[in-house]
């Protein structure tokens, strides 16, 4: 098989391109892109676990955790005992989290509106539908 022809190859291609874009364009804030990820989750459902926030981004918990941890240092969010279920922790957006919310979308939005704009409406819908097909393929 040649390289352009491999999916893991163009997937991370890919991925390199706008996840470097985003990073730049969100730098200016210190946010990086899975901070923005966790921030996005947060600031749609409020509060949630650390096991929701995997579940919501399909990332593993040991990535979570470690973003968590940076971004609690950073002020950007909560961790509090949930007071129903002592074994589980919530993770809520800061004061400073919560006042990035409109920068950091109107960026986002941006960069996906580049992106996408390479694209047909028909063309977009396809893309965003494959890689979310992708993204939730669970193989062993």
């Amino acid at each position: 098989m040649r390289l352009h022809e491999c999916i893991t190859f163009l997937l991370n291609a890919s991925h390199h391109t706008a996840f470097q874009h985003l990073n730049s364009q969100l730098s200016e804030y210190q946010i990086t892109p899975a901070q923005y990820g966790i921030l996005n989750v947060l600031w749609e459902h409020e509060a949630l676990s650390p096991k929701q926030i995997c579940e919501l981004l399909y990332l593993e918990a040991s990535t979570v955790s470690c973003t968590l941890d940076r971004m609690q240092k950073n002020d950007l969010i909560t961790r509090t005992i949930d007071p129903n279920d002592r074994r589980t922790i919530i993770v809520e957006t800061s004061e400073k989290g919560q006042s990035l919310k409109q920068p950091i979308k109107a960026i986002a939005g941006n960069v996906n509106s580049l992106f996408l704009g390479l694209f047909s409406q028909e063309e977009q819908q396809f893309l965003q539908d494959a890689l979310l097909r992708i993204a939730k393929t669970k193989l062993k």
